[in-house]
């Protein structure tokens, strides 16, 4: 394959991965097709006729780094390569190359949350939906499951966080995945937690609002109480966020049922725009010790899955418009659309967007192959 392991560890993560496709009548590399897609990815590709496209005006440049013994693939190979691909497979070697590709730094905050690719729905099949693991500070999803037929997030979180390796993180999720097997997992994982709490936990709920009343009110002693806050204020709109944690009482509902509970927080939003105030409050459980600076940076972290993530793939790269379904395939480009922007959030040598990034990477091949073997 050239000089294609000089310039990229995606060769070697990917190496190992099952080709789907029978033997007989191969014309085109698995790799191959991979990589090709990858870079149409990177370069605004969003459908297999695109990645054809830009395989057939990049095909000079392709040649320096792969053997295209049959020149560049169809669209309809690209499609039916996809459609066929293990996702499991596919996803062991993303795992790997990940690995590769970052260290995680302790207290990296480490947030857990689910997307739907709302057109992959089908006749008789519902869109498909994936929980992914996305590391605040590194700007990368570290992995990801899809959730089974007729099942939810709460079964497949455990599932992901078994894959991967999160010593001495702090893993932060939203209510729904406020679950004692959740915070389990994650303490197995030699990881912390920090889990939005909210009413589908009712008597635990309304027990930490009153003791944070307590707490506000002055009508308590013998906690260990630590605060600071946050100010924003940008296009129109002032935000600040008053952070408390407090050591959890033993004495609250189910308190020896979640694993290694140290500390209750709560976090104050107060928001301005044009003159309206509102006041929002927000309670998590945690593994923690208190330490307000600590504990915001995980609160506030967990947004970033929000903003850098789901939010780049739907704005950016079009996920949620993207109206491929056959077979495996809208899993598995949604698994590609991760590897782009994990190397392009990744590439630090333009500051630019990732939208942006797209585009110079499009113009400029020496940028592209920068990109490339991040």
């Amino acid at each position: 394959m050239g000089e294609s392991k000089e310039i990229l560890v995606f060769f070697e993560s990917f190496s190992d991965l099952p080709d789907p496709r029978r033997s007989q009548g191969q014309r085109h590399k698995l790799l191959e097709i991979l990589f090709i897609a990858l870079s149409a990815v990177l370069c605004g590709a969003d459908e297999f006729t695109e990645m054809e496209e830009f395989g057939q005006s990049r095909e000079n440049w392709l040649r320096e780094y792969l053997e295209l013994p049959h020149g560049i693939p169809s669209h309809d190979t690209f499609g039916r390569v996809f459609a066929l691909l293990q996702p499991a497979a596919f996803e062991e070697s993303f795992l790997r190359w990940v690995k590769q590709m970052v260290e995680l730094n302790p207290k990296e905050v480490v947030a857990i949350d689910g997307k739907t690719v709302r057109r992959s729905h089908d006749r008789g099949r519902e869109a498909i939906h994936v929980v992914s693991a996305w590391a605040r500070e590194n700007r990368l999803t570290l992995g990801e499951v899809k959730v089974s037929d007729k099942s939810n997030e709460i079964r497949a979180v455990p599932q992901l966080l078994k894959l991967l390796e999160l010593k001495n993180c702090i893993v932060t999720a939203d209510a729904m995945n406020c679950q004692k097997e959740i915070a389990s997992k994650v303490r197995e994982a030699q990881a912390d937690y920090v889990l939005s709490l909210k009413e589908n936990h009712p008597t635990l709920y309304k027990e930490v609002e009153r003791v944070f009343e307590a707490v506000e009110e002055e009508r308590t002693s013998g906690f260990t109480i630590s605060r600071t806050s946050t100010l924003d204020k940008e296009h129109g709109r002032i935000e600040e966020r008053r952070y408390c944690q407090i050591n959890a009482p033993d004495y609250l509902y189910g308190y020896k049922e979640w694993a290694d509970l140290k500390s209750i927080g709560m976090v104050e939003a107060e928001r301005e725009v044009e003159g309206t105030i509102t006041v929002e409050k927000r309670y998590y459980l945690s593994s923690l010790a208190v330490d307000a600076e600590v504990f915001s940076r995980a609160a506030r972290g967990h947004w970033s899955i929000e903003n850098s993530c789901h939010w780049i793939l739907d704005v950016v790269f079009g996920e949620d418009d993207s109206r491929v379904r056959a077979g495996h395939a809208a899993e598995n480009l949604a698994r590609l659309r991760k590897i782009a922007n994990n190397l392009l959030q990744h590439d630090k040598s333009v500051k630019r967007g990732v939208k942006t990034k797209r585009f110079k990477a499009a113009l400029d091949h020496s940028y592209l192959l920068k990109v490339l073997k991040t």
